[in-house]
């Protein structure tokens, strides 16, 4: 049955082969009927992942371990096997595909930050920022799904390479079709060594016409069982729509082959538009320098010596002493030169099943490096609102909601209050003439501001509040990646709609003290001190009108003595109790512009500080999520 259906796939008339193949084993699965094939396929050690075959190798265990008197072992196929403790301490640390198409170790780590990373940013990036980490995102999930066992390698090459030579070469068979029509290739056609990769043949849009198998399993190298190649169109091809088809397979692929000739390997659209932009998947890149038979004598390393040398200045690693990087090696297709060391390094690669994983972690490489822009500051400090700024936000706003003159203002209207009571009589008299004299000429007596200069001093306030949230959210953004910067602008801006309307109310609630300010212990004495010197003014004065009218007997000095001593110390007591006021006056005005200043500033803090740190948070957030996704990929190979 297998020779009937490889004689099938081997034919080239554009039957639909490699559909044959699946639908056969799958018939054959299902009806019970594939035992033989099993057993033939086992016999050949090449055929070990159809359910039938898992289930005879159970039954096969489950015999010996019934014959050797202890229970049966679970028994996995070879492709499900762990790697060996040698190589790996644990599956959380293998690195790669697990079998069953889990992503391992560090990978899935990088892979879960950059989702999260994502989440994160779509309300503050645009989604052009993030398209190339939600394919690579979209690319690792759809591999994840599809076979773990096969490694998907692609043959590219400008026209006359001989890359479609090359590709027949390592089939064993005719294939792809050779000539000296340009161009020779025009779709994609892919060969797979072992069943099971139909999934990932659908993935690269390869229809069932275009699949084969190699040469019969007499013929075929067994070290390659795994590998599906995929023989692509010229990547230079004037037609446009060959040209697409590269570009797309390429980023599907888990390695390159890339094919090169003596007279375009240093072709510049090969080295700028491919192997520059791709330098980083170095690892999962083969370049082949093809048809050395036709150099003469050394000249075919030296022309090897020139490609590596490109390649260098590309950037991309050559993996030379056991160093990883790309593997740059020469050979003809045509003669078969080389050939066999190219397929002995490809069955090792596929052995290793570690293509799918690091193709994945260049590609996290690369959109980690495309992300760098908007997630990495450039400042030489990093992003944040430091006590400095908070107080100096604060300050501005306490001085455009007028703080000081608040507190001023209280400390004068305690001393005038202490005036009123402490005062003399006369000088309160002429204190109350001035103040109505003020009021009628449209003064304000606490401000001494007339209307006009209220409204002005007003304009200016929100001015100053609005220059403060500009400052704030400048020291903030500085540093920042412009989408987080702005983020932060926009947030200050935000929060600021309502500040300087909320700070007049402020301004009027906690500004000055409502009633008369409190009294000192001392306040009753100096009251009835500066009373008692009234009285001393009354007193001596009638004294002396009764000694004038003749109702007393005439004796000057003691009226004038009594008189004068209530006159002089009035004035006395008065300047006593301004002193004794300034102390208290002095405080009262402090709490006043204290309890306005903390009012402003947790005014201030609710609507521009707490989103601004927000903000900040949010973005050190999604850069906690980026070092994860770049850090790792140091050690994550």
């Amino acid at each position: 049955m297998i020779a009937n259906v490889t004689a099938v796939t081997d034919d080239t008339d554009g039957v639909d082969g490699a559909a044959r193949v699946d639908d056969a084993n799958e018939v054959g699965e299902a009806a019970g009927t594939g035992a033989p094939d099993a057993a033939h396929g086992a016999a050949e050690g090449r055929w070990d992942d159809g359910l039938i075959a898992r289930r005879a190798a159970e039954r096969a265990a489950a015999t010996q371990g019934e014959r050797a008197g202890r229970a049966p072992l679970p028994v996995r196929p070879p492709s499900e096997v762990p790697p060996p403790d040698g190589q790996r301490e644990s599956l959380d640390e293998y690195d790669g595909l697990l079998p069953g198409g889990a992503y391992g170790g560090r990978l899935r780590g990088r892979l879960d930050a950059l989702r999260e990373l994502v989440g994160l940013s779509r309300t503050r990036l645009d989604g052009s920022a993030l398209a190339e980490a939600g394919r690579v995102l979209d690319e690792a999930a759809a591999r994840q799904r599809l076979s773990s066992r096969h490694t998907v390698v692609a043959v590219a090459g400008a026209s006359g390479s001989g890359k479609s030579t090359l590709f027949n070469a390592l089939a064993g068979v005719q294939i792809s079709e050779t000539g000296l029509r340009r161009p020779t290739t025009s779709a994609p056609i892919a060969c797979s060594w072992t069943d099971g990769a139909a999934g990932l043949l659908d993935r690269l849009g390869i229809p069932g016409r275009l699949r084969r198998r190699p040469a019969p399993p007499g013929f075929r190298d067994e070290a390659l069982n795994g590998l599906v190649l995929v023989d692509l169109p010229d990547h230079d091809s004037a037609a446009t729509a060959h040209r697409d088809q590269v570009d797309r397979v390429l980023t599907l692929v888990d390695a390159v082959i890339w094919v090169v000739d003596p007279e375009k390997y240093a072709d510049a659209v090969l080295h700028e538009r491919y192997l520059r932009p791709l330098a980083g998947h170095a690892e999962i890149t083969f370049v082949v320098l093809n048809q050395v038979d036709r150099l003469p004598g050394d000249a075919a390393d030296l022309v090897l010596d020139d490609l590596r040398r490109l390649l260098d200045e590309d950037g991309m690693a050559l993996g030379e002493h056991g160093e990883p990087g790309a593997t740059v090696l020469s050979l003809s297709a045509l003669t078969g030169e080389g050939v066999g060391e190219l397929r002995e390094m490809l069955g090792q690669f596929v052995q290793e099943r570690g293509a799918p994983a690091r193709r994945l972690s260049a590609d996290l490489d690369a959109a980690a490096a495309r992300l760098r822009p908007v997630y990495v500051a450039d400042g030489r400090r990093p992003p944040e609102l430091g006590e400095r700024a908070r107080a100096d936000f604060t300050d501005r706003l306490a001085e455009a909601v007028g703080a000081a003159a608040v507190g001023e203002a209280a400390e004068r209207e305690w001393r005038r209050n202490a005036g009123k009571s402490c005062g003399t009589p006369w000088l309160r008299l002429w204190r109350w003439y001035e103040a109505h004299r003020a009021l009628g000429s449209g003064i304000d007596p606490i401000s001494g501001r007339t209307p006009t200069e209220g409204e002005e001093e007003e304009i200016t306030a929100r001015q100053r509040v609005e220059q403060a949230v500009r400052t704030v959210a400048d020291e903030a953004a500085a540093g920042l990646p412009a989408p987080w910067a702005q983020a932060v602008r926009e947030s200050a801006v935000r929060g600021a709609a309502g500040l300087p309307a909320e700070l007049d109310v402020l301004a009027v609630r906690a500004g000055l003290p409502r009633g008369r300010p409190p009294r000192p212990a001392w306040w009753p004495a100096a009251v009835l001190t500066q009373a008692s010197m009234t009285l001393l003014q009354i007193f001596g004065g009638l004294w002396l009108v009764g000694q004038i009218v003749g109702v007393l007997e005439p004796e000057l000095l003691p009226p004038v003595l009594v008189m004068l001593a209530g006159i002089l110390g009035g004035p006395l007591v008065e300047w006593a109790c301004a002193v004794a006021a300034r102390g208290p006056a002095r405080r009262y005005g402090q709490d006043a512009e204290r309890r306005l200043r903390e009012a402003a500033a947790g005014c201030g803090r609710a609507r521009v500080l707490d989103p601004v740190s927000a903000e900040l948070m949010r973005y050190w957030e999604v850069r906690e999520q980026y070092v994860a996704v770049t850090g790792l990929s140091t050690t994550g190979r």
